[in-house]
């Protein structure tokens, strides 16, 4: 005898099992992350691109929410916040897109200051929902972005330096940390594809409503990966619509802001823009949850855009890091002094290197 939950039970323990919607979410992650080396050039370092490292890259997508999912108030709030960004708290607080600061503590500063000079805009903190106390911050997802690219960009400069003057054992090292930060990064990379991860209305629309949208708190879920598995959307089945990776450009700015901050806070506020027709599709009943309707053509075209979206911006931010990472000459002044100390002709090629005859 098969049992089967009412729909709306169904629905419930998706929403509530801590295990559930985890997974679902951990495929819409790993999509990104395999459509973003799908997109890499073909003269990027080769070594990403062996099965165990695309592997790692792709299970690495999941690794911030299970960061999530511990106790510990100290990481809950140190790395909740930088998945999203409630783009519209900005200017709630009196601060203007095109003139926001590069450093994550100069917003942080100037964010704190805003939303005290503007109360009205901010409703009171329910503190007994807030022991991490995260709810004061608008989130910080294009800062965390920015500071995996520079962790990266200098991860691929020691890299660089290693297979110049280091052991194999060194250079195997440095390869393991760039493929863990191109794994991680891609997490929060392809948090910004989904709107909702962009926006105050990421649990059901809130205040004024004039068009009647959702106030469903579950529809963040079930966007988030509910529908993902509902439709069966799968790698394989968009990989071939990627689009070569187009580096971004680095040039140094009038204004003083970094190029790569600039670009990624680009990208949020062109998927924060899709927050409202995502809101008119559920209205539409194009993300039907219900449990025996078939996912819309309409769904699906707009979610498989979106994780196409996360892996071409991510592809994009992992190739810029690589052209613009240059070898680490604090390192290679270490590495030179230690092949003299050892022996080491400096002037030999690498690959040719010998110990000088003893005297």
């Amino acid at each position: 005898m098969t049992f089967r939950l009412p729909p709306l039970t169904l629905v419930s323990l998706l929403l509530l099992s801590p295990g559930a919607l985890p997974a679902w979410d951990y495929e819409g992650h790993r999509i990104v992350n395999q459509l973003a080396l799908a997109s890499l050039p073909k003269d990027f370092p080769a070594f990403v691109q062996k099965p165990a490292n695309t592997e790692r890259i792709a299970f690495l997508a999941g690794e911030p929410d299970r960061w999530r999912s511990v106790p510990d108030l100290p990481i809950k709030q140190a790395n909740g916040v930088d998945h999203y960004c409630d783009l519209e708290q900005i200017p709630d607080a009196g601060l203007i897109y095109a003139t926001l600061p590069s450093l994550r503590y100069v917003f942080a500063t100037q964010f704190t200051a805003g939303r005290a000079a503007h109360p009205d805009k901010f409703p009171d903190v329910d503190e007994t929902k807030n022991q991490d106390h995260s709810r004061e911050w608008c989130g910080f997802a294009p800062w965390a972005i920015t500071e995996y690219f520079g962790k990266l960009r200098a991860a691929l400069s020691y890299l660089k330096t290693f297979e110049e003057l280091g052991t194999p054992e060194e250079i195997a090292n440095a390869q393991a940390n760039v493929i863990y930060l191109m794994g991680v990064m891609g997490h929060y990379v392809g948090d910004g594809a989904q709107p909702l991860h962009t926006t105050i209305h990421h649990n059901g629309w809130v205040g004024a409503n004039p068009h009647s949208y959702t106030t469903w708190p579950g529809i963040h879920g079930w966007i988030d990966g509910g529908f993902i598995g509902k439709a069966g959307i799968k790698t394989a089945g968009l990989v071939g619509r990627v689009t070569p990776s187009d580096a971004i450009s680095l040039a140094p700015r009038e204004d003083g802001r970094d190029p790569m901050f600039v670009a990624v806070l680009d990208y949020l506020l062109a998927q924060n823009q899709l927050v409202e027709p995502l809101y008119q599709l559920e209205k539409a009943g194009k993300f039907s949850h219900a449990k025996d309707e078939v996912p819309t053509p309409e769904g699906r075209a707009f979610l498989e855009k979106q994780l196409l979206v996360g892996g071409a911006e991510l592809a994009a931010i992992w190739e810029t890091a690589w052209k613009s990472a240059v070898p680490d000459t604090y390192l290679r002044a270490s590495l030179l002094k230690r092949q003299a100390a050892n022996g080491v002709d400096d002037n030999a090629p690498a690959k040719k290197r010998k110990k000088k005859a003893a005297p």
